[in-house]
């Protein structure tokens, strides 16, 4: 069964940076690989629905943002090490939220309803 694993969360002051990584597991090539997902990052926090953060195609080529983190995160992936990266830099206190990766069957969506396997998520707390 595929799993997906956050990690890097924590603590940061405005302006810093944080580095979010996601660990696939179980994702086999006798089935569907790790390579045919999308890989995305939403966050959340609470009273407020979850929501798109940005997204990366199977082959790495191809990357998606919302216009909040635009020119401020990287999301990048790493197939042969089945890992998914999301560099946050300039962060601000309205990033404050739980972070989750998710991956989704070949195409990028914004829609939490169209994700095929979640991660737990890691929270990211912006302040002075």
């Amino acid at each position: 069964q595929p799993q997906l694993v956050e990690s890097g969360g924590g603590l940061v002051q405005p302006g810093n940076s944080l580095r979010l990584s996601c660990a696939a597991s179980g994702f086999t090539a006798s089935e569907l690989p790790l390579g045919v997902y999308t890989m995305n990052w939403f966050r959340q926090v609470p009273g407020k629905e979850r929501e798109a953060v940005s997204c990366i195609t199977g082959g790495g080529l191809v990357t998606e943002y919302d216009d909040s983190v635009k020119g401020r995160f990287t999301i990048s992936r790493d197939n042969a090490k089945n890992t998914m990266y999301l560099q946050m830099n300039s962060l601000k206190p309205e990033d404050t939220a739980v972070y989750y990766c998710a991956a989704r069957f070949l195409r990028c969506s914004r829609e939490v309803k169209h994700m095929n396997y979640w991660g737990r998520g890691t929270l990211v707390t912006v302040s002075s």
